[in-house]
């Protein structure tokens, strides 16, 4: 749809043939996730952090699972205000409150909200009842507390104080090639395991002593550093040497796109978007 007035012709041909239609609120903005850990009476925000659906550097291409992500030194990003985190973090705590409401059970666990920073504010995208992928890469690397002892502490309705170090981190997919949308399947990846990143195996299968790519995101590499700049490099120099029929958003964690993140910010907050 081009034009409002092919907007409102969709709308009326929908409401003829199923009798409704749902109209959305259109946000303009910084997307940013904020996983929160919950134990029906507390809530406990982890570290923000920014994903990249988009397949293609510059955010450009169709939706993905997560190219990347990345998170800063300072526990913020830097298009977020402590008064962003504290919307952010008060929505989901009403919702833990009106769980319990609606259902007479304290909700315990995760709750990772998919928000947005507007003109208008904070607003809630989404939830999902679980840790995000790729995200929970980067912020529990930054866990300093017993992530165990978290887990019980949930479930005994007595979370405590959760430590996190003041680094940064950023995290990249290798993808097969195609991927999202016609993606090569059976090919072979081989990378150096002698990187100081980690890395994690996601659509990918041991046959013969060789990585077989299924089809969706193949390897998750992240690094923490001192800065952005720094974590973004390590994971560079790791994830350049994969070999294979893949692919990856070299600008993830670049300081020339998360500055048109923070400009982008700034248009809106000055109503110039």
């Amino acid at each position: 749809l081009l034009t409002i007035d092919e907007g409102l012709q969709f709308c009326k041909e929908a409401i003829q043939k199923f009798g409704k239609v749902v109209i959305e609120e259109k946000f303009i903005g910084q997307e940013f996730s904020l996983m929160s850990f919950v134990d029906g009476e507390n809530v406990i925000d982890m570290p923000p952090v920014q994903d990249h659906k988009r397949a293609y550097e510059n955010d450009k291409g169709p939706n993905t699972g997560g190219m990347g992500s990345y998170s800063f030194e300072n526990l913020s990003l830097p298009f977020l205000d402590e008064q962003s985190l504290k919307e952010a973090h008060n929505i989901t705590k009403k919702t833990m409150q009106a769980l319990f409401q609606e259902t007479n059970e304290k909700y315990k666990g995760i709750m990772y909200g998919g928000f947005i920073r507007t003109k208008q504010g904070v607003k809630l995208i989404e939830y999902n009842a679980r840790f995000g992928d790729p995200e929970v890469m980067n912020v529990l690397s930054l866990i300093k507390s017993n992530l165990i002892e978290i887990f019980e502490n949930i479930i005994n309705g007595n979370l405590g104080e959760i430590e996190f170090e003041n680094q940064a981190t950023v995290c990249k997919y290798v993808v097969p090639e195609g991927y999202p949308i016609n993606s090569v399947k059976n090919e072979i990846i081989t990378f150096d395991n002698n990187i100081e990143v980690k890395v994690y195996y996601a659509s990918v299968n041991l046959e013969n002593n060789n990585l077989i790519m299924t089809g969706s995101r193949a390897l998750a590499f992240i690094a923490k550093g001192t800065n952005v700049k720094d974590a973004e490099q390590k994971v560079e120099n790791a994830i350049s040497k994969v070999q294979g029929r893949v692919f990856y958003r070299k600008d993830i964690g670049t300081q020339d796109l998360i500055q048109k993140k923070v400009t982008h910010m700034n248009d809106v907050l000055k109503n110039e978007i």
